[in-house]
């Protein structure tokens, strides 16, 4: 029999019986997978671990209390024989061959009639990996295999297109910070499904470059505009590319909902009818003042973060900040968009009681390789900007979180 390859298949265990002998690790570790296929689970042991008492204990599975006695295999499908004695094992093993029953065994794999594959699942796949040499297992080999694989489709690396037809819609995706291996394995996994990308240029470039040759790529910012806005020219071409039948990601900087005008979006989506999923991104406000060594919030400095946007000063009147508020606060202040207008907004949190002194860094280009920090004060990082010419993107620091970890100038490997 080992000279032949298992044989593959899918068991389909709702509502059938499925004896486990032994409650140790091994059934602990098989248990979950037997309970989420729904099959009606026998565990016959004296003992079990605790996490095994407990799915008895939830009415997960059946426990009978004694160790395994002739018969406990009758009207079973399947069986996992994982007991500590040898000769027990055995006996089941015999019984389950005498009623048919497929049978895994955990001490002795060549006397078992069946094999438990490395498994692993993703997005409505599930991938079993079985080592075709029966002389030669390797249970690492092919739960490494199964790793690579699983991590591949979760990721975008590895993939495999649709032949059948895929609900069309769009996914607002958010990008992160800037490092293409900061997305989130859900964001690049519709990025390599995506048959139009629709992006920003904060959006991470570098994904861009390993999308099939036939997605079509759209900068946002070179949408024919006529006589719409910026905004109104890209809710229109998501809708349009969407009503199309195409699968659309809008793949924008950060998170789509913190300065990335996802909200108004999704609404238009809404209102045209249109699908719509919403992927959240690392926000730069916290990873990249991380990335160049600054915690947010630290015991003993900080207790709190504000966010806010500086891209309209303190001094006009659509700003919708509070700065004289901010500037009473004790905690770390966090300004994205406000190159241009931090020397005004220094200005501001000093004239309302702001130290000069309070410590200031500017992180231009965060998380990627220009990665670059500029320290300062708030009396002088309005000079500081245009004599080390700083540049969006920028996140702006302000606190004295600034001067607790180490100046981090590039992104660590």
């Amino acid at each position: 029999m080992a000279e032949h390859p298992a044989y593959p298949v899918g068991l389909r265990l709702t509502g059938r019986r499925v004896v486990v002998l032994g409650g140790g690790q091994v059934a602990q570790r098989r248990l979950p997978a037997l309970i989420a296929a729904g099959a009606d689970v026998l565990l016959v042991s004296p003992e079990v671990t605790p996490s095994v008492e407990a799915m008895a204990d939830a009415g997960e599975i059946t426990w009978h209390k004694r160790p395994y006695e002739e018969g406990d295999l009758a009207d079973a499908w399947y069986a996992l024989i994982a007991t500590g004695d040898t000769e027990a094992n055995t006996r089941a093993s015999a019984e389950a061959e005498r009623r048919r029953v497929w049978c895994v065994r955990s001490d002795d794999a060549d006397e078992a009639t069946a094999w438990t594959p490395a498994t692993g699942h993703s997005e409505g796949v599930t991938v079993a990996v079985l080592t075709t040499d029966a002389r030669g297992r390797d249970p690492r080999h092919t739960a490494a295999i199964r790793d690579a694989v699983v991590e591949g489709l979760r990721d975008g690396t590895l993939v495999a297109p649709h032949h059948r037809t895929r609900t069309p819609g769009v996914a607002l995706v958010g990008g992160g910070p800037g490092d293409p291996d900061l997305i989130t394995v859900r964001g690049r996994r519709l990025l390599a499904e995506a048959d139009v990308v629709i992006t920003d240029h904060l959006g991470p470039r570098d994904l861009l470059a390993e999308l099939p040759p036939n997605v079509e790529v759209i900068d946002a910012a070179k949408l024919p505009y006529g006589r719409f806005m910026a905004q109104e020219a890209i809710n229109n071409a998501l809708i349009e590319y969407a009503k199309q039948g195409k699968s659309v990601v809008r793949l924008k900087g950060g998170d789509p909902y913190v300065y990335g005008r996802g909200m108004e979006e999704f609404q238009a989506l809404a209102e045209a009818g249109v699908p719509c999923t919403v992927v959240p991104g690392i926000s730069s406000s916290i990873s990249v003042p991380g990335a160049a060594g600054i915690p947010v919030t630290h015991r003993g400095v900080a207790h709190e973060f504000t966010v806010v946007s500086g891209h309209i000063a303190p001094d006009d009147e659509r700003s919708l900040v509070d700065w004289p508020s901010l500037a009473k606060l004790t905690g770390t202040l966090v300004i994205l968009m406000g190159v241009a207008t931090i020397g005004k907004v220094a200005e501001t949190l000093i004239a309302h009681g702001k130290a000069p002194d309070t410590p200031v860094a500017l992180v231009q280009e965060g998380t990627t390789a220009g990665q670059r920090r500029v320290d300062a004060t708030l009396a002088t990082v309005g000079e500081t900007v245009k004599t080390e010419d700083v540049k969006p993107p920028a996140v702006i620091v302000i606190g004295e979180v600034v001067k607790v970890g180490p100046t981090v100038t590039a992104p660590r490997e």
